[in-house]
């Protein structure tokens, strides 16, 4: 069976990294990857990487000639110096300049790692650009659209504050508090992620599909029959 080519922007975060070596197992999955910089890739890493300065990224999208796009971009409002214009720049602006350059690039499929709690009517500055961003991409016209909403990710970010480290520690417990419609705030693994994202580059239905905690699980289980 020919793999499945999947064009990757966001690889040099948590979640690209992760996705980048669980590649490294599935002969039945191609990964491209594009980035500005280069990235250290595994042993036996089944992956192409496309370097180019965002503004070329239209190029290196449609020469990844892939079937799904998946989108790990994101910063932090800290990281953009809490200058808004700057984080908008990389969660919204380069999203949509990603997305629109793969639905030009003929890509029906697009899979994008958001956040729990986005809402372009939410008072919290970073949950509005995640949401109004997940509403501009709804208009862009993909067959297929999947929306990760996950919380706190857990897994080996190369720089944690404080305050994030102790959220990381913290997260086991206060998952078990986290019940009915709270479930949707428990935290995840990356790798449990990157499992998600590659259950739903197969899936063929058409429309936009809008994953929280439970509903990541639940296409990882359903992959596997």
């Amino acid at each position: 069976m020919k793999p499945i080519r999947i064009c990757l922007v966001g690889a040099t975060g948590l979640v690209g990294a992760r996705m980048i070596e669980a590649a490294v197992l599935r002969p039945d999955l191609r990964l491209v990857g594009v980035a500005r910089r280069e990235v250290p890739l595994p042993p036996g890493a089944r992956m192409e990487m496309l370097l180019a300065d965002p503004e070329n990224w239209g190029d290196a999208i449609a020469a990844a000639n892939a079937r799904v796009l998946v989108c790990a971009l994101g910063t932090t409002f800290d990281k953009a110096g809490r200058d808004e214009a700057a984080f908008r720049a990389v969660d919204q602006d380069l999203v949509l300049a990603c997305a629109r350059h793969a639905k030009a690039a003929g890509i029906g499929h697009m899979i994008l790692i958001s956040s729990v709690g986005a809402d372009r009517a939410s008072r919290s500055f970073y949950l509005r650009v995640k949401g109004e961003t997940e509403d501009a991409l709804a208009k862009i016209g993909f067959a297929r659209l999947d929306i990760l909403r996950p919380g706190l990710i857990r897994g080996p970010h190369q720089e944690r504050r404080p305050a994030e480290r102790l959220a990381m520690l913290a997260s086991p417990l206060i998952d078990l508090l986290l019940h009915g419609g709270l479930r949707r705030y428990r935290s995840i693994k990356a790798d449990t992620l990157v499992q998600a994202v590659f259950a739903l580059v197969r899936e063929k239905a058409g429309g936009r599909f809008v994953h929280d905690y439970d509903a990541i699980r639940y296409a990882i289980r359903r992959a596997r029959g």
